[in-house]
């Protein structure tokens, strides 16, 4: 990089970035009239301390400092003296300690930072433009304090609210007066991270701490369940969250929503490009979409990605447009390498930003921080907020190892262009590795047997719940002309033979139509019992009588094999539920890949030998893998729970109290979790 002095740097850098926040450069004058300066950068403004390299007026009144340094400086370390000559300005519009100028900046032309001096506690951060003028009025004349007092004096407790969704909205508002801007949420998947967020956004925006609310999702499907979440909220005044404040969203099917739609009204894009602070909000939205305004189209998607077609692109958004963003399955690719465009997105707007997830990883913490409170899954089922769960294996070979076939012997091969299928004797022997069986050649004998093995359990279960168990199986792929789902869910129709609407495909897929609806469907009709996707439903999508999750699709990060088997997770007391079922296709080496790496799931690989209760508790006082087996013993006695009849439950109380044997059970796995 060629030498720039810091003239250079100012002139052709840091002069761009103050104007395009529509700052008005102007050089310092000793007769200068300050009331007639609305929104200018005063170059060489002069203090006691020194001249600032620029000083920032709104309204007649000086509310920033910015100084500058050439591009090779480092700009973090050089708002010491942007402090020096706030604390040398005079007949400015306050005092905060030694300071009379409340916000600073300093920046090298290509990395900016913020420092807010009004707070002792506050920390310096990195921004990426300039705010505006109007941004700085609204933060000058915002009433943090009084709103500060309002959530400390104003019970978190509501009807509805569990006691460690009451935590996690504590700690949020905790740190938030200690000043942190990033911060994480982990709670186990189908312990209400939504709820939570709808409790936390409703305390923000009452307090007036926020009021302009951004709530970002990766999937229209989840948009569609924040909308009737927030929407259908009962409020402390007993109105709908909807009538007390604006409620935004992107356009949807009427179908995408419950039986009883609710239509939401869709974002004015003047809410973003012209922020008005005397509107308060929540706008609904997918990050895709989002990306489509900021950074148009061409830039915002992958192949993958769901399409945001009725989108704005390259909308003139300010960095101030909203006050708080609250990220949902923070997890997936806001903070990724290879999805850098959601971290663009998120680094746009200087706002509060809070990210939820049930599997923090290592790139999450990298932008959110370490989570400020975490719910863990053993926990939730301890408590006996979620179900446990058993583990099946399928051998398949196939699936595990490739395939090795002979001279003469059958082989589907698959022409990308027009999708048919030949079926060939092969000329030769050929290997075909795990990965390229479904891409390039199919495995029909496998994936038949394997769905004729779940039909055995499907038969199993049916006889001695009265019920078919909702079923989701995951894929390989849905790739065009040769999709490994639609080639399973037509060996589901023909194995099940229970009519055509029985078995069903939701993916992204253009060739499945309005899969929000099916979402629906699945969820609360009688068909389809089984549905085949690839990663549509593999993250936030809430379908709590799913009762098996079959695993024909290869999976080696541990987040998304949690998030797939968190679908499970969730009670159904309509159906009494009492646990779901994992099908590992690959003989159980999912199960045993993961076992040692897995955040949330503890599962027993398949064929752990079953022993009884009684066995248990004699392991449990020899001391023999006390830990291991107490947490065996809890998960039996928490099923027992949820077949328990009153009567039952009467008996008991003369060994536990009240007879609830699932708060009995939760006890059991924590005392010989700390001794």
């Amino acid at each position: 990089m060629p030498y720039e002095s810091e003239k250079q740097t100012r002139k052709t850098r840091i002069d761009q970035q103050l104007r395009k926040a529509s700052w008005n450069i102007i050089p310092f004058r000793e007769d200068m009239e300050y009331s007639e300066l609305t929104r200018h950068a005063v170059e060489e403004f002069q203090t006691v301390n020194g001249p600032a390299d620029y000083a920032l007026f709104v309204k007649g009144k000086l509310l920033g400092i910015v100084e500058a340094k050439k591009l090779e400086v480092g700009a973090a370390n050089v708002l010491e003296q942007a402090k020096r000559y706030s604390a040398g300005a005079e007949n400015t519009i306050g005092q905060w300690g030694e300071y009379h100028v409340p916000f600073l900046y300093s920046s090298n032309g290509e990395l900016i930072y913020h420092l807010d001096i009004r707070k002792p506690n506050n920390l310096n951060r990195q921004i990426y433009a300039f705010h505006s003028a109007a941004a700085l009025w609204a933060n000058y004349t915002a009433t943090k304090d009084e709103s500060s007092k309002w959530l400390l004096e104003t019970p978190i407790h509501r009807p509805g609210l569990r006691p460690y969704q009451e935590k996690a909205v504590q700690a949020f508002e905790n740190n938030l007066e200690d000043g942190k801007r990033q911060m994480l949420l982990a709670m186990a998947t189908g312990t209400g991270k939504t709820f939570t967020a709808v409790n936390l956004v409703y305390r923000m925006l009452a307090s007036g701490y926020a009021k302009h609310i951004l709530f970002l999702v990766d999937r229209k499907s989840l948009a569609a369940q924040a909308v009737t979440a927030f929407a259908s909220y009962d409020t402390p005044r007993n109105i709908k969250f909807k009538d007390e404040y604006e409620l935004y969203s992107q356009k949807f099917q009427r179908e995408d929503f419950e039986d009883e739609p609710y239509n939401p009204n869709v974002l004015p894009n003047s809410y973003l490009t012209d922020p008005d602070d005397s509107k308060t909000f929540l706008y609904i939205c997918t990050i895709q979409r989002m990306a489509v305004n900021l950074l148009g189209k061409a830039a915002a998607f992958g192949e993958d990605e769901e399409r945001e077609d009725d989108a704005d692109e390259m909308l003139q958004i300010p960095t101030h447009a909203f006050d708080l963003i609250i990220a949902d399955e923070c997890h997936r690719g806001y903070t990724s390498k290879e999805t850098n465009v959601w971290r663009n997105v998120l680094n746009h707007f200087d706002a509060i930003k809070l990210g939820l997830t049930a599997t923090p990883a290592s790139h999450t913490i990298a932008y959110f921080g370490k989570p400020i409170y975490n719910y863990p899954l053993q926990e939730a089922i301890d408590d006996g907020w979620l179900v446990d769960y058993d583990a099946v294996a399928i051998s398949s070979e196939v699936l595990m190892n490739g395939a090795f076939l002979k001279e003469g012997e059958q082989v589907g091969l698959i022409d990308t262009q027009t999708g048919r299928e030949q079926i060939d004797q092969l000329e030769d022997e050929r290997q075909f590795t795990s990965t390229e069986i479904e891409e390039k050649i199919t495995a029909p004998d496998t994936n038949q047997k394997i769905i004729e093995e779940l039909k055995q359990y499907t038969d199993a279960f049916e006889v001695e719940r009265g019920r078919f168990p909702k079923t989701l199986i995951f894929a390989s792929n849905d790739i065009p002309m040769i999709s490994h789902a639609d080639r399973l869910v037509k060996i589901c129709k023909e194995v099940f033979n229970q009519g055509d609407s029985f078995v069903a495909k939701i993916t992204g897929s253009p060739t499945v139509d309005r899969p929000l609806k099916k979402i629906k469907e699945f969820r609360n009709r009688p068909n389809p019992k089984i549905v085949v996707t690839v990663d549509m439903l593999s993250t936030g999508v809430d379908i709590p009588a799913l009762e098996f999750i079959v695993f024909l699709r290869p999976v080696k990060s541990r987040i998304l094999w949690e998030q797939m088997l968190g679908r499970g997770t969730r009670k159904c007391d309509d159906i009494g539920k009492t646990h779901f079922v994992i099908f590992d296709c690959f003989n159980g080496t999912l199960i045993r890949y993961f076992k040692n790496a897995s955040y949330n799931f503890t599962i027993d690989p398949p064929g752990t030998e079953t022993i009884t209760i009684k066995e248990l508790i004699e392991k449990i006082y020899n001391n023999e893998d006390r830990e291991a087996n107490a947490k065996r013993l809890s998960k039996r006695l928490h099923r027992i729970e949820k077949d328990m009849s009153g009567n039952a439950r009467e008996k008991f109380k003369t060994y536990i109290p009240d007879g609830d044997m699932g708060k009995f059970a939760g006890h059991v796995a924590k005392f010989f979790d700390r001794h």
